[in-house]
């Protein structure tokens, strides 16, 4: 019985040995398989377009607007904290195309974008407001506020600045008081 077992296990083990051997020979095939083509690749400086990527072409200036601000940084200064800044830029479109805003974020909740919302033919002077609400917000400060528009480059960004000082606390007492 310990015979047949013997036999039993060393023809398994023989499989085993056989199979791996031939899998690992199969791998190192297809690594030089791979390694050739990149090589191949190389040689030729080819350029692959990945799957995902997205094909770009020049925009025909015709379909554009082109922003001129006057000013795209404003410094509000020192302020004390809660107090609301707003500031209007002002632009004119130095495009060849009507300028259509299609978007504005800004960079944070304590400032709130407006702007003109019709096309602005060329020549002509749009607008864009920005509100920075400083409650809770203290030290420097630099909210933005982000354009994307039919212009090249399609995002435009504006910036407010300054410095927020806390407000000053009460004299009053803060918390229970020990009697």
């Amino acid at each position: 019985m310990k015979t047949k077992f013997m036999s039993l296990a060393a023809l398994v083990l023989a499989l085993a040995l056989g199979t791996s051997c031939s899998q690992k020979s199969e791998q190192d095939e297809k690594i030089k398989a791979l390694e050739d083509k990149i090589a191949q690749l190389e040689t030729k400086g080819s350029s692959i377009t990945p799957v995902n990527a997205q094909s770009t072409q020049t925009a025909d200036p015709s379909s554009l607007g082109a922003f001129q601000f006057q000013e795209m940084e404003y410094d509000f200064g020192t302020i004390r904290e809660g107090e609301v800044i707003e500031r209007v830029f002002n632009f004119t479109n130095n495009g060849e195309a009507p300028l259509v805003i299609s978007n504005i974020t800004a960079s944070c909740g304590c400032t709130s974008p407006d702007w003109t919302k019709a096309p602005v033919n060329p020549g002509e002077e749009g607008f864009v407001k920005v509100v920075f609400n400083s409650t809770a917000k203290t030290g420097a400060q630099s909210p933005t506020v982000t354009i994307q528009a039919n212009t090249n480059p399609t995002v435009t960004r504006l910036r407010m600045r300054g410095t927020v000082t806390p407000k000053v606390a009460s004299s009053g007492a803060v918390g229970p008081v020990k009697r």
